[in-house]
């Protein structure tokens, strides 16, 4: 599985599979919680809370899985650096958005599936609902950004073999 992820990537840059899957994967994500705005529009409600509940489980099991050890090791333990000052710049701050969209994401999925104690619902969904998706768009083009700089402009690529992400686990 190691020489699997950690082999070349697919979008011709010094990403490996397991950093250009994640970006599509992001995406994707992106473009699924888009949809369940539209249908929001459309007033599907039910629809959308489904989709936009799926959207916010594969981002948040997409990020614990593939983000949190490399910003902990690259970034906050800057192993195998010093790097570029934008390489910690734009991480942190992707970083520090994307805890608060995860945050407020799930608090405004888990309000809408009526599994918030009394005094933290809300009646008015759209401000919540609106700001929440502004926060993961807004940090999907980010993560795009944070991908162009540790895989095109960093010269010292950060990569995990497999044995190293179980030890950093362990850690």
């Amino acid at each position: 599985m190691d020489e699997f992820l950690h082999a070349d990537g697919f979008l011709g840059t010094r990403a490996n599979l397991a950093a250009d899957v994640t970006l599509i994967l992001m995406i994707v994500i992106a473009l699924l919680l888009s949809f369940g705005f539209y249908l929001a529009r459309r007033e599907r409600f039910d629809p959308h809370k489904w989709v936009q509940t799926l959207g916010a489980l594969l981002n948040l099991g997409l990020v614990l899985w593939l983000m949190v050890l490399p910003f902990r090791d690259f970034v906050v333990r800057d192993q195998g650096g010093p790097r570029l000052g934008i390489f910690y710049t734009i991480t942190a701050i992707h970083g520090i958005i994307g805890t608060i969209a995860i945050v407020f994401g799930l608090f405004v999925v888990l309000r809408g599936h009526k599994l918030m104690p009394k005094f933290l619902q809300f009646n008015n969904y759209k401000p919540f609902m609106r700001t929440a998706y502004a926060l993961y768009i807004g940090n999907t083009l980010i993560g795009i950004a944070v991908y162009y700089v540790w895989f095109v402009v960093e010269p010292n690529t950060p990569v995990y073999g497999l044995l190293e992400f179980i030890q950093a686990l362990l850690a």
